[in-house]
């Protein structure tokens, strides 16, 4: 299929789709005339990458993710064996990010909260 069929089978736009080719993540053959040929695999893996790059993982731990995984049950099942390591260490990288986003969060609650006791009253008219 071309890039426009792509396109409309993952709802992910073109650009996107040139970016995980560079990436390493898809490698759709070419034709001599340059246009791009997705097989039906590749809708699968653009599924795949979306739902990593919502789970938190950079395209390199996804590059590094993809090859290592099958789908079993709507589920993807390691089959490398050095991957749960390599998924503990994002698991730990994201949780540092949730920590760091709450820390923030309670700041700012602070200084809203200060903000409001110190605003004056709104007057009427």
């Amino acid at each position: 299929m071309r890039m426009g069929e792509m396109v409309r089978r993952t709802g992910v736009n073109e650009r996107l789709l040139r970016y995980y080719e560079e990436q390493g993540l898809l490698t759709p053959e070419r034709l001599p005339s340059g246009y791009r040929v997705y097989c039906d695999k590749d809708v699968e893996t653009v599924r795949r990458i979306r739902v990593l790059l919502t789970a938190g993982l950079t395209t390199d731990t996804i590059a590094r993710v993809l090859p290592c995984v099958r789908e079993e049950d709507e589920r993807l099942v390691p089959v490398c064996s050095d991957l749960i390591a390599q998924l503990r260490q994002e698991r730990e990288r994201i949780t540092r990010s949730i920590d760091d986003l709450e820390a923030s969060r309670a700041m700012l609650d602070t200084v809203i909260d200060a903000g409001a006791e110190q605003a004056p009253a709104v007057s009427r008219r």
